[in-house]
Order: structure tokens, then sequence, then C-alpha cells
């Protein structure tokens, strides 16, 4: 055996690719043939469903079975009993506990070939789900409508008129399938405005079921509150009633209405104007806002303080003084009246005053400019020196004379200036300026 592979050994690794390509071909097929493998694969789900016609319907020609497009089984075998079609699906496990007894199933071509498939509502989660082996009854599937049916139902006149119009729609649309697919794409603004549309009268729909629903509770209530119905249409009548005797105060209501709706207005423009300056405001204050928790810590200490002074000490000056400030009201209205006056007077005296006490350079340094005080004091100084002394007829007033010897020697002088009436009354200046005076002693 070895020396015959060792012989012919490339023909035995070819005649091995070859079993290996077919091996991989076919099941490559029967994986795409949807064929179970026993050892591989989980064994199915198997349900079956009643079909008055199950024309087209081929076992293992990969035909499946859909829940919302999506495969959920394929179709297995199909037989007859008693004139009906139980066609068997064999469904995944993974789906098993997604069909209820409510289940619908319908054929349907997936290509113009027949190439059907069974597409399949699960049903309500209240309803009760389907065991392995139980059967959908045909009143819960339908099967496809194939076109000799839909032209058997009608009669000899009615199929040639329609056979004409599919002729001669076929010679009309020939070589116009570009024109027609743009004429569909057209539509198709249409198509979701209808939909759209649909969607509106389905929720009007709901809608008017709920209203309906919805009155039927309100009358019912309304028949077991009769009596409060009927004091409620009593009540109303009185109030009607009311209504009608103060026509004249509605009318006047209404006809001042305008002019309280204008006032309205502006004021809310005005407060339009107070939001628009009132915004920059508040964001402005808003940092102090924040620091309000803060002040408030720093003043409570102050606060708690301060309560008993103003209880104890404020508050009884307070109520003391109550009584006469209505005393003091007519004295500060008249004290109102009269500041005016007042603070224009004791302004012409403070600039009086300013005026007579005005003082340049300050005291000290000859030449300065004093002020009228200064002068007025000096003037009072003088005064009093010069008038302290007196005697029985009246007071002396001092006289300082200022002159050199040689002009006293020479007024003294026989013939001098001073006159001799003079001389013999200023005998004692003649001796002072004489040999023994002082001028003599020079």
């Amino acid at each position: 055996m070895r020396h015959a592979i060792s012989k012919y050994f490339r023909d035995f690794v070819a005649l091995v690719v070859l079993v290996v390509i077919g091996l991989g071909v076919g099941g490559y097929i029967l994986s795409n043939q949807r064929v179970q493998f026993p050892i591989i694969e989980e064994k199915p789900f198997k349900l079956k469903a009643e079909f008055s016609d199950a024309q087209a319907v081929r076992p293992g020609q990969g035909q499946t079975v859909r829940v919302a497009g999506m495969r959920i089984g394929d179709i297995g075998e199909v037989e007859l009993v008693q004139g009906k079609a139980i066609v068997t699906m064999n469904l995944d496990q993974e789906f098993k506990d997604i069909v209820h007894e409510d289940a619908t199933a319908l054929l349907r071509p997936r290509t113009g070939l027949k190439d059907m498939f069974i597409a399949l509502d699960p049903g309500s989660p209240e309803s009760p789900v389907m065991e392995e082996n139980d059967v959908l009854p045909v009143a819960q599937t339908k099967p496809d409508i194939d076109a000799d049916e839909v032209l058997s139902a009608l009669d000899v006149d009615t199929r040639a008129y329609l056979k004409l119009l599919i002729n001669g729609a076929g010679k009309g649309l020939e070589g116009r399938g570009h024109d027609l697919r743009q004429v569909f794409r057209r539509f198709g603004p249409l198509n979701r405005d209808i939909a759209r549309l649909t969607g509106q009268v389905k929720l009007r729909k709901r809608n008017l079921a709920r209203l309906i629903h919805n009155y039927g509770s309100t009358v019912e209530r309304l028949g077991e509150e009769d009596e409060s119905l009927t004091q409620l249409v009593s009540s109303a009548g009185q109030v009607f009633e009311r209504l009608s005797k103060e026509d004249e105060n509605i009318s006047l209501a209404v006809s001042r209405l305008p002019s309280a709706l204008r006032e309205t207005e502006g004021t809310l423009r005005k407060v339009d104007t107070l939001g628009q300056v009132a915004k920059p405001a508040f964001t402005k204050l808003r940092p102090a806002i924040r620091q309000l928790d803060k002040t408030n810590e720093q003043v409570e200490p102050f606060a708690r303080e301060a309560a008993p002074i103003i209880k104890n000490q404020i508050r009884p000056f307070v109520r003391a003084a109550r009584p006469y400030i209505a005393d003091l009201k007519p004295t500060a209205q008249n004290l109102a009246k009269a500041s005016p006056d007042l603070r224009e007077s004791f302004f012409e005296l403070n600039r009086f005053f300013n005026m007579a006490a005005y003082n340049v350079g300050g005291k000290g340094p000859a030449g300065s400019d004093e002020g009228y005080l200064f002068w007025l004091a000096w003037v009072a100084q003088n005064t009093n020196s010069l008038f302290n002394t007196a005697d029985a007829m009246g007071p002396y007033r001092r006289i300082v004379t200022v002159a050199s010897c040689t002009n006293l020697i020479a007024a003294t002088q026989p013939g001098g200036s001073v006159p001799e009436v003079f001389q013999q009354v200023a005998l004692g200046l003649i001796n002072l300026v004489g040999p023994t005076g002082v001028c003599g002693s020079k």
C-alpha cells in the first residue's frame, strides 16, 4: 500500500484534493438548500398550517417562513389532508416561543416565478404560545391569489376588455420603463403626504373612539348625579337672572374695558422697558447678592448685640417721644417755610464775617494785608492808650514830638522859630537844650 502510494503520490494527492473540493461544494450547495444536518444543527421546532391552496409550495427549494421580513425558519413537507394542504413550518429553536394561537399565515411569492414564502404574524402576547406540531386552522391562513383566478371570476366581456387594456398598456409602456420609473418617483411626495394623512385619520379615529368613550362615561356619571345636575341648572338660572338685572352695570364695565386695555397695554410697554433696564442692573447686582450670605454672617453678631439696645433703650425712647412728635409737626412746617430765608441770611452773615476776618499774608511782617478784625483791635488799643490820662478838666491827649538837638537849640534861641511866648511856656525845653541839659553835654 505504501509502495503504491509512493509510486503514484502525485495522482493520490490530486485525487484527495478533488474529494475535498467535492465535499466542500456539496456542503455549500446543501447548506444553501436549507438541508438540516442532524449532528451539526439542532432539530427544528415544527408547526403546521392549513391552506386552502398551496400552489407552487415545494419543500427543499429554499422557501422560507418570515416574520416582518426576517427569516425564522423554512417550509418543510406539504401533504394533503381532507382536501386541505397541510404545510409544515420548520422554525429555528430560538423562535419557538414567539408564535401564539391567534397567529395568521399568508402565502406570498417573492418573485414572478412563484418563489413562495410564508408571511407569519405571530399574534398577540395575551394569547397562549403554540406547542410543537400544533396546526393553524384554515380560517387563520390565506393562500396566494393567481392571475388566472382573478380572470376566472370575470365574465367573458370583462375578460376581453381587461386583456385589451393590458395589451394596450404593454404597447404604450414599451421602451418607456425609465419614464414610468420617473413618474413613480414623482409620486413619492404624494405618497408621503397620503401616509401622513392616513396617520392623522388613524389618530383621529383613535381620538374619536376616546371621545365617544369619555362622552359615554360623562353621560353615565351625569345620570348618577341627576339631583346635583338639577341643582346646578337651578343655580345657573338664578345666576343668569341676576346677570339680567345687572345689564346696565355689565354694559358699563364692557364700555370701560377698551380704556382699561389701553392702560394695560401702556403699562406692559413700560414694564417691558423696565425689564430691559432691570436685566443689566440685576446682572450687576448678582455679585453683591452672592456675597449676601457672608455679609449676613458678619452682620449677625452686630444684630445680636444691637437687638437688646433697640428693644430696651431705643424703643422706650421712641414711645416716650411719640406724643411730642405731633407737636413738632407745625414747628417743622414753619421752619421748613422759613428755611430758605434763614439760609440766605446766614449765608450773607457768613460772607460778611469772612470779609471782616480776611487775612491774606497772615500776622507778623510789615505790609501784610491784615483783616478788618485786626485793625479794629489795633484802633481800640490805641484809643484806650490815647485817652488813659485825665484831670478835672478832662482827658489829656498825649503827643509825641521828635526833633534833633541842633534843631531844638536853634528853635530856642532868641529870634528862633519858636515864638517868645512859647519859649516862656517851654522853659523846661530851654533848660533841656541848655549847656547843662542833654544837648549841652554833647
